[in-house]
């Protein structure tokens, strides 16, 4: 069967074609400025060069139209006809506590979603245009939502819920709810089967660590804690968002800066963590370049990136009483030698060493502990788009 993985944002759309008998990557492409003068598709079939073009789309209707196109193209399609393309997979923000894994998409799953608006307003509603998109041009082809919330929804409520008046969660359903599932579920699995292990019956504590991230607690194949919250501001320390703080501080800096929460809210999601403490960049790469020529800022943005990561390790170790090993994944994760290394320092008491020489490699999966370390640390470079094929195939083969 060969799979459309589609992931919509609000001026994009990212995809894939995969073949899911071998699980092989036939195509992919990025189409931007939807909807903005200047919308162009990039699409790539695999071992041929890159094809641009430029050509207006109004819509994510127009855009996936020109997906399609491409698809199908004499020269570097990989299709004769959208009848080869056994269902879409489509990569959804949030499912609230609608669903704990992914679904065949009908209307009372549309509507599922269309609720769940108020709890991710900027990325539920791209990805539902993207659907209703593909509905429209695909009417036949099955669709299945896969969610980044729904891996987290395993958590028990002395987990996910705050500390606060019930009725908040009761009427408005606030609560942790979590991010990047799709990717801590994959690197869970792959860890598990890198180290031959049953995936119910090991404990891994992935970290997602990019210009976003998270980190996750998973035990005997579910996830039973991670750092994000209700929204993907909270938890670990960020490329633009702060992380975890005093709430209060909202209201102090409203009130220093007489802005508004709102524009408070701005600040801690678009100019602070990485950027907001080297005053460089939130890119890892220029922040640790700048460390090296000596920036004060950017060596202290790196060591309380570091600080967090590790803070959370040793929470969930605690949570799980124990861990059989630790992931890195993600932009930072599969390719910062440095930062692996400055995380698991000093954490040998606890089981945690690396070898230096193992982890002298980037975006390769492979172990980089130490062959006496009690917790295996493994390299896993993600693939949220198999992920998301995985189980769109495993769900229309069942129908």
């Amino acid at each position: 069967m060969k799979v459309l993985v589609v992931n919509c944002g609000s001026s994009s759309l990212k995809y894939q074609v995969l073949e899911m008998d071998d699980a092989s990557l036939l195509a992919k492409g990025l189409v931007e400025r939807i909807g903005i003068d200047g919308s162009v598709i990039k699409h790539e079939k695999t071992g041929m060069d890159k094809f641009v073009k430029e050509t207006p789309m109004k819509n994510h209707t127009e855009a996936i139209g020109h997906v399609l196109e491409a698809l199908m193209d004499a020269e570097y399609g990989v299709v004769k006809s959208m009848d080869e393309i056994g269902a879409v997979g489509h990569r959804v923000v949030h499912a609230g506590e609608k669903y704990a894994s992914s679904v065949l998409i009908t209307e009372d799953v549309m509507n599922a979603l269309e609720e769940c608006i108020d709890l991710a307003p900027l990325h539920n509603p791209p990805n539902i245009m993207g659907i209703r998109a593909c509905q429209e041009l695909m009417p036949k082809t099955p669709m299945v939502g896969v969610f980044d919330t729904a891996f987290h929804q395993t958590m028990t409520p002395e987990t996910y819920l705050y500390a606060i008046p019930y009725e908040y969660y009761e009427n408005y359903k606030v609560r942790k709810y979590g991010f990047h599932g799709t990717s801590h579920k994959y690197v869970a699995e792959r860890a598990a089967e890198m180290l031959g292990k049953d995936f119910k019956d090991i404990k891994v504590i992935t970290c997602h660590l990019g210009n976003g991230a998270s980190c996750a607690a998973v035990k005997n194949g579910i996830c039973i804690d991670t750092s994000m919250g209700f929204t993907p501001l909270d938890g670990l320390v960020m490329g633009t968002r702060s992380g975890a703080i005093d709430p209060a501080v909202i209201t102090f800096l409203k009130q220093k800066e007489k802005i508004s929460a709102d524009d408070v809210v701005s600040v801690l999601n678009k100019k602070s963590g990485m950027l907001g403490v080297s005053g460089i960049s939130s890119d890892f790469r220029d922040v640790e370049k700048a460390a090296e020529e000596g920036n004060e800022r950017c060596k202290l943005a790196i060591n309380i990136f570091a600080q967090r990561v590790k803070s959370f390790i040793g929470s969930y170790i605690a949570e799980m009483n124990g861990a059989d090993a630790i992931v890195f994944t993600a932009g930072v994760g599969e390719n910062d030698i440095m930062m692996r290394e400055l995380i698991c320092s000093d954490m040998d008491q606890i089981g945690i060493k690396v070898d230096p020489k193992k982890n002298n490699i980037r975006g390769e999966e492979t172990v980089i502990s130490a062959d006496d370390s009690k917790i295996k640390v493994l390299l896993i470079p993600t693939n949220e788009e198999l992920m998301i094929a995985r189980d769109t195939a495993e769900i229309v083969a069942a129908l």
